[in-house]
C-alpha cells in the first residue's frame, strides 16, 4: 500500500539539511531503485522552484510499504531527525487516484 510522509522542519533548517541530505537522498534512491518510490520533494519557504536561503519548511513522500508500521518505521530512521530537520512526521496511509 502507498504512505504518505509529511514532514515539517524546525525554523532555519537550511544548514541543518545540507548536512544529513547526502544520506537523506540515498535512501530515498533506494526506494526508487525497489520501485516503491512514487514522489518525494521538499516544500520551499517561498513561492519559488529555488529557494534559495530562504530554505524549506518540511517534505513530503509518497512511497510503498508492506504496512504503516514499516512506513512509520522508515520515516524515523530518517537522516534528517537524527540531524535535528523535522520538528514533526506524520504518517497516513494514501490512495493515488490520479493520474
Amino acid at each position: 500500500m502507498l504512505y504518505v510522509i509529511f514532514s515539517q522542519d524546525v525554523e532555519n533548517s537550511l544548514p541543518l539539511r545540507a548536512k544529513s541530505r547526502p544520506a537523506h537522498v540515498e535512501r530515498l534512491q533506494a526506494l526508487k531503485s525497489e520501485g516503491r518510490l512514487v514522489l518525494a520533494g521538499p516544500c520551499p519557504a517561498i513561492d519559488a522552484e529555488d529557494p534559495g536561503e530562504a530554505g524549506f519548511t518540511g517534505s513530503m513522500i509518497v512511497a510503498e510499504f508492506e504496512s504503516l508500521e514499516d512506513a512509520q518505521a522508515w520515516a524515523d530512521a530518517d537522516p534528517y531527525i537524527e540531524a535535528g530537520v523535522y520538528q514533526s512526521v506524520i504518517v497516513k496511509p494514501y490512495k493515488k487516484v490520479l493520474p
